[in-house]
């Protein structure tokens, strides 16, 4: 699908984990539709090899920092940062890790928090001070969380990384409805298998830990996975004006028809589709409860 160019002129958007994979790919598209983009990673080397990369195609519309996501103060030094850059219109957050692989018994307790706290508390962090900046300048703003494996189906031998981007959608689902009268808008991107560093992890985790999903991963990385720029479209797509009315929603960028999701609004406003819902017996059929 090609990208509308244009969508993003003169926003300022903010990306986490901006410096590889997924994150790299979502600050390539957002320059590519006009943005003034801002990425944050937690290694110097790898974001200014980044910064390299983006600044070959907008000199003058990129800028980064380091910053650790999932600790308070460097959060709100990065947006600091941000605002002496321009005026924050868009947030996308993509930095996470897998945390700990293996199944319940043989896990590390201090290393499944600290994925959690990672991409769970660090999303938490992220979008609170998204929405203290958006809510300073009145103008509104457009948050775009990543989840990932297990946020819509189980996901064994790896609960940390499942159990937190699972939160990060209801948090998405949660915070849009506590801020959409300023004109804030928060949605989650489910990316697909995207060939990225994370997946060398299980690799070297083997059958043992990472169980049936060894296979799967290998399987996927020889057919080359989803492409990163399918996830960067979808959420250039959300930070944009042709989705000012779409708030709240999960969406699996590879699968959903999210680019024309702008003529169905009838039907998706007010709705509970693309969220995270209970199954009860009557939505199969079945008339016991």
């Amino acid at each position: 699908m090609a990208a509308i160019t244009g969508q993003l002129d003169g926003k300022t958007v903010l990306v986490t984990g901006g410096s590889m994979g997924i994150g790299l790919a979502c600050a390539r598209e957002l320059i590519a539709q006009g943005a003034c983009v801002f990425i944050a990673a937690r290694g110097q080397g790898t974001l200014a090899d980044a910064l390299d990369q983006l600044r070959s195609l907008a000199p003058d519309r990129v800028r980064g920092a380091t910053a650790d996501v999932s600790v308070p103060a460097s959060v709100e030094e990065l947006f600091g940062r941000v605002s002496a850059f321009g005026k924050l219109a868009g947030v996308v957050h993509a930095a996470g890790i897998y945390g700990p692989i293996g199944k319940i018994r043989s896990l590390d307790p201090d290393k499944w928090l600290e994925a959690v706290r990672v991409n769970l508390f660090g999303t938490f962090l992220v979008t609170r001070a998204a929405c203290r900046a958006f809510s300073a300048t009145k103008n509104g703003g457009s948050i775009v969380l990543l989840a990932g494996g297990g946020a819509a189906t189980p996901f064994p031998s790896y609960t940390a990384y499942a159990s937190s981007k699972v939160a990060v959608v209801r948090l998405a689902e949660t915070v849009a409805l506590e801020v959409a009268a300023e004109g804030i808008r928060v949605n989650a991107i489910a990316p697909g298998f995207v060939a990225t560093r994370l997946h060398q992890q299980t690799l070297e985790a083997g059958a043992e830990l990472a169980g049936e999903f060894l296979e799967t991963t290998k399987a996927r990385l020889a057919e080359g996975g989803v492409s990163p720029g399918v996830a960067a479209r979808a959420a250039a797509f959300l930070l944009s004006d042709r989705a000012r009315d779409i708030t709240g929603r999960f969406l699996a960028a590879p699968y959903d028809d999210w680019e024309h999701w702008p003529e169905h609004l009838d039907q998706l406003v007010g709705s509970d589709l693309f969220t995270l819902r209970r199954i009860v017996p009557r939505d199969r059929g079945q008339d016991w409860q």
